[in-house]
């Protein structure tokens, strides 16, 4: 496999659609070609799935780059960047610092809740120090880098990702009866 070499983000087609997101791989061995991205193609099905027209995965080494990354995508006026990677607690795993060093404001009980579906079936999935949270008008959450991290990050925010959007574009909290919640 040869090396990824550095190139701009794949912003453009997802960014016409209702919903668009953009998918980040943080891997040093996958951006210098060691091995290849599985996380990325499953988070960018995952969000293909869920309604959201996305363009990735965009796969970065790990610390400055995926904070360029994650800037990139915000100014380009993404709603939602995943980022797949660089969550544990190896001396390489950046990306929660990286993420915080992006967001306006933190959304704790994403991340908690991805750690904490994941928990009883993988006891390490408590390691993962992956955040979530708000940076300009686009949300972002860091999931692991293990297929398996990725797809239990996926069932925990597909419920959540089209209302997150919805809210942080300003819209109201809707009602079970389908009717919005504003006061009376």
């Amino acid at each position: 496999m040869t090396p990824a070499r550095f190139v701009e983000p794949p912003t453009g087609g997802a960014l016409l659609a209702p919903y668009a997101a953009m998918v980040v791989t943080a891997s040093n061995r996958a951006a210098a070609g060691v091995y290849e991205d599985k996380g990325g193609p499953l988070l960018a099905a995952g969000l293909e799935k869920f309604g959201f027209a996305v363009d990735g995965p965009w796969v970065v080494p790990d610390g400055d780059p995926v904070e360029n990354a994650l800037r990139a995508g915000v100014e380009a006026g993404y709603d939602v960047i995943l980022t797949t990677g660089g969550t544990g607690v190896s001396p390489t795993d950046r990306t929660p610092e990286a993420t915080r060093a992006v967001l306006d404001l933190e959304v704790p009980g994403i991340a908690e809740a991805i750690r904490a579906f994941g928990r009883d079936k993988v006891p390490t999935s408590a390691l993962s120090r992956g955040l979530a949270g708000v940076a300009g008008g686009t949300l972002i959450v860091n999931l692991p880098g293990s297929t398996g991290g990725v797809k239990d990050g996926l069932a925990v925010l597909e419920p959540l990702l089209k209302h997150a959007v919805d809210q942080i574009r300003g819209g109201d909290h809707p009602r079970p009866d389908g009717t919005s919640g504003g006061a009376s």
